[in-house]
Parts: structure tokens; C-alpha cells; sequence
């Protein structure tokens, strides 16, 4: 009994697809240290809303996850038949309830990250929970809709989440941690196209129009190029500004850091494009992942020094 309910609990976590949890909560936790460095100086800090928060946008992406697995059967059949639905390990029932509990967590979670009585959190999460549905779901699914895809990742995992994490010590009326927002948001603005690569033959068949069924893996790949750079430049420009407050020397060096590793990872695409469309989770993939790590991190640490 005990083995077959710990293979049931083990189908379910490959089916939120665990390696992708990590940077939602890795974010929010970091979005909240920024706020925790930022002035004004708190004379209490209450760390449980952080780690609530932490938790909660883990879940609220698990739930993300199941929704676009679900609409997203038909592709999987073809481009991932190994995953628990097409695979039929996991039958779609189940799939809409393990998806219905985690959001309803994740809502309950988010009205709970209240300092001093505000419910910033909850809104930022309900107004990022349309934007998840709004991608994977009918009857907009912006998936179909090529760059309009990729914005509707971006706010919600970028700009959105920064603040949330935010939100979770200080009030989120501040132009700071939106500005920091718009830095991660510009990033997968482009930067998630690259999970798209390896889908182009189920994407086109289930009708999405990602950038790679639209231009190709070339046309694609330099399209996004832009996005792994630029968007880290406005760190120094941020410091400059006085729109940033975190430790300047660390500010300017995360910039750097990211805006060449940026370079290293459009080489990887540019250099031979078409590996894009073949690769399984091509290695610029798992560089946006480490990329956004690396971004988290270092504004966390510039804000402790």
C-alpha cells in the first residue's frame, strides 16, 4: 500500500515537473531579500511571509504546469509522449484535480503574505493567475499567438513575480521593484522561446504559432538573441538612476556577468540554429534556467551587502 501510494506521490511530482519549481521560488525569495535591502531599514522583519510566499509561487507554478500539460495533450502526443498524460500514467481527471488543488493552495497561501494587513500578494497572484490561464487555455490560449505567447510568460513569471516576492515585506507602491520586474520580464520576454524548439513538430500540428514554427529555428533563435542581452544592461543603468539601491560595485558586476553570459548562450543558439529544433531541451534551455538563477542570486546579494 505504502508502494503504490509512494508511486502515485512520485507520478504526480514528475508531472509538476520539478526542476521548473525552483526558479519561482527561488525568485520570490530573492524579489523578497531585495525589498528586505532596499530603504527604508524595517525595524521588524517578519521572514514567514517570505517563505509562505516561496512556497506558494512553487505551487502556483506546479499548477501552471498541469493546466499546459493538459490543453497541451494533443502536442505532447507527439512531441512528448513520454510525460504522465499522453503516456496515459496519469489519466485527465486526475490531472484537473492535482491542477485545482494546487491553485486553490496557492491562492489561500498568497492571501496569507499580509504584512501590516496588506493583500498586495494576492492581487500581484490573481492578476498572474489570468496570465497563466490566458496562455494555456481556451479561448484565448496566446500560445497560438507567437510573441503574444511569450509575453503572457513574461509577466507572470517575470515582472509579477519579483514584485510579489516584494510585496511580501514592503509595499509594492515603489518604483523599485518594478523596475526590477521589468528586467526579468524583458528576459523571457525572448528568452522562453527556447523551451519551444524542440516542439515545433507538435506545436504546428496542435496549431500554436511559436517563433519557431512561425520563423524557423534560425529565424527564431536570432529573433530572441537580443533578449538575453539587452535586458541586462539597464542594471548599471538602474544604479546610475538612482532607481536601484542595492550595492553598486555588485550591481554593475551582476550586469556584466549576465550581459556576457547572455552572449555565451545566443552564441550557443546562433552558431548551429537548426540543433535547436532537434535537441531535446537544447543546452540554451537549460542556460535560460541558470541564467535566471544567476540573475536571482545576485540581486539578493547585492541587496545584503
Amino acid at each position: 500500500m505504502i508502494g503504490a501510494a509512494g508511486a502515485r506521490l512520485a507520478l504526480y511530482c514528475e508531472f509538476s515537473r520539478p526542476f521548473t519549481l525552483m526558479p519561482p521560488l527561488i525568485g520570490f525569495l530573492s524579489g523578497s531579500v531585495t525589498a528586505f535591502g532596499a530603504p527604508p531599514a524595517l525595524e521588524t522583519v517578519p521572514w514567514i511571509y517570505p517563505i509562505l510566499g516561496a512556497v506558494m509561487a512553487a505551487t502556483l507554478n506546479a499548477a501552471s504546469n498541469a493546466l499546459n500539460q493538459i490543453c497541451d495533450l494533443e502536442i505532447d502526443r507527439v512531441a512528448k509522449p513520454d510525460r504522465p498524460l499522453p503516456s496515459g500514467r496519469l489519466g485527465i481527471a486526475e490531472a484537473w484535480w492535482f491542477t485545482a488543488v494546487c491553485w486553490s493552495l496557492a491562492l489561500v497561501a498568497a492571501w496569507f503574505v499580509s504584512p501590516d494587513g496588506r493583500r498586495e500578494c494576492f492581487w500581484i497572484v490573481v492578476v498572474a493567475s489570468l496570465f497563466v490561464w490566458m496562455y494555456s487555455a481556451p479561448p484565448l490560449r496566446t500560445k497560438r499567438a507567437g510573441m503574444l505567447a511569450n509575453l503572457t510568460v513574461a509577466i507572470p513569471r517575470g515582472l509579477l513575480l519579483k514584485v510579489a516576492g516584494w510585496s511580501a515585506l514592503k509595499t509594492v507602491f515603489d518604483p523599485e521593484p518594478w523596475f526590477i520586474g521589468v528586467i526579468f520580464g524583458l528576459f523571457l520576454l525572448g528568452a522562453t522561446t527556447t523551451k519551444d524548439f524542440s516542439d515545433v513538430a507538435g506545436d504546428r500540428a496542435g496549431g500554436c504559432r511559436t517563433l519557431p514554427v512561425v520563423y524557423g529555428p534560425r529565424g527564431a533563435a536570432w529573433r530572441i538573441a537580443p533578449f538575453f542581452v539587452l535586458p541586462f544592461v539597464l542594471i548599471p543603468v538602474g544604479v546610475r538612476a538612482n532607481l536601484l539601491t542595492g550595492n553598486p560595485l555588485l550591481l554593475d558586476a551582476l550586469g556584466v556577468t549576465l550581459v556576457l553570459y547572455g552572449v555565451f548562450t545566443a552564441w550557443l543558439m546562433l552558431r548551429r540554429p537548426d540543433d535547436l529544433a532537434t535537441d531535446s531541451n537544447h543546452v540554451s534551455w537549460r542556460h535560460m534556467y541558470l541564467m535566471m538563477m544567476v540573475a536571482q542570486f545576485g540581486f539578493a546579494a547585492a541587496y545584503l551587502v
